[in-house]
């Protein structure tokens, strides 16, 4: 059985990022009077927002399975990557709008060196939890920890860009280098708002587990194949952290039902034990049957028996199992 998680920890922990940095952000644009910065500070209110989103969609996702819900709410986690995606454009139109009104009537920045320092350190912030959430959403599969996790080290760019930008301001003197930079920090964060909603919309379209993982099932089932053991109709989806699997194990029609239910156990057995986590579903078909073929337009190829014996040099045919 999959466990499902409660990640919610993770959300909290951005919230509480996003509200330290926002703090930080508008006292520094106070200070200095820099519409990047200001611009920096209403991105971080979007990722309060976001980490709100957040919060609910993983708390959602931990809900288990029920009568109306068989395989779980993981799903809702994908709703809250496409929130934070469009999140994430909003605030770089806010962000190119304020910086398009500075180009047109730029403004002197005044106390360059503190405002700086102080968004240096909610960068700092920012990056530290960044981190933590790219690493979650690694080990446990998660997309909105992923999504939140790359928001913020978004925002850290972002940072890195406006500072950049208001150190050039105080050094040259030239006031409509800071909406300039405002603006580009704008255009890159709506390129990380589109991968956020493409992501999340593969998700809810049942897209299937990376080539890596799907390889790795085929090596596994290729261990039980024999002169009389075929698998094929591999077909993998993510579902969350969530991985579901299932394929058709071919066997001879004289098979009794006891023997082809314990070559079954010993394969799930064996793809849980040497693959992790997954719901794998394996359908029992007599090989000599032809509507045991051809069942599906998308599948992951299983090396059938000839196949592994051309790879040990042996000829197709040979009967040794």
């Amino acid at each position: 059985m999959q466990q499902t998680r409660d990640l919610s920890r993770f959300a909290y922990l951005s919230i509480a990022a996003a509200v330290v940095t926002i703090t930080l952000k508008v006292i520094a644009w106070r200070i200095t009077g820099s519409v990047g910065l200001l611009s920096d500070a209403a991105e971080s209110v979007v990722n309060l927002v976001a980490a709100v989103a957040v919060l609910i969609a993983l708390k959602v996702a931990a809900m288990p399975a029920d009568k109306n819900h068989h395989f779980g709410h993981t799903k809702a986690e994908y709703f809250s990557a496409a929130i934070e995606g469009m999140m994430i454009f909003v605030a770089a139109l806010v962000i190119m709008y304020t910086a398009i009104e500075r180009f047109l009537n730029p403004r002197p920045i005044e106390n360059v060196g503190l405002g700086l320092a102080i968004s240096v350190v909610a960068s700092a912030v920012n990056g530290a939890v960044a981190v933590v959430l790219l690493r979650a959403g690694r080990r446990y599969r998660s997309l909105t920890l992923t999504a939140d996790g790359k928001h913020l080290m978004t925002d850290v760019w972002t940072s890195a860009g406006v500072v950049v930008g208001v150190l050039l301001v105080g050094l040259t003197h030239v006031e409509r280098l800071d909406p300039i930079i405002a603006f580009l920090v704008g255009v890159n964060i709506v390129w990380t708002g589109w991968r956020l909603i493409r992501e999340s919309t593969e998700g809810l379209m049942d897209i299937s587990m990376p080539k890596e993982d799907n390889r790795a099932i085929a090596e596994i089932l290729s261990r039980f194949v024999t002169s009389e053991v075929h698998f094929h109709a591999l077909r993998t989806r993510l579902s969350g952290h969530h991985r579901f699997a299932e394929v058709h194990v071919l066997v001879p029609g004289a098979w009794t039902v006891q023997r082809g239910h314990d070559l079954v156990e010993e394969v799930e057995e064996a793809v849980h034990r040497d693959f992790g986590e997954i719901a794998l579903t394996c359908h029992l078909e007599p090989s000599e049957d032809p509507r045991a073929y051809g069942d599906y337009a998308a599948e992951f190829p299983i090396p059938t028996h000839d196949d592994l014996l051309a790879q040990h040099g042996a000829p197709k045919g040979d009967d040794q199992g």
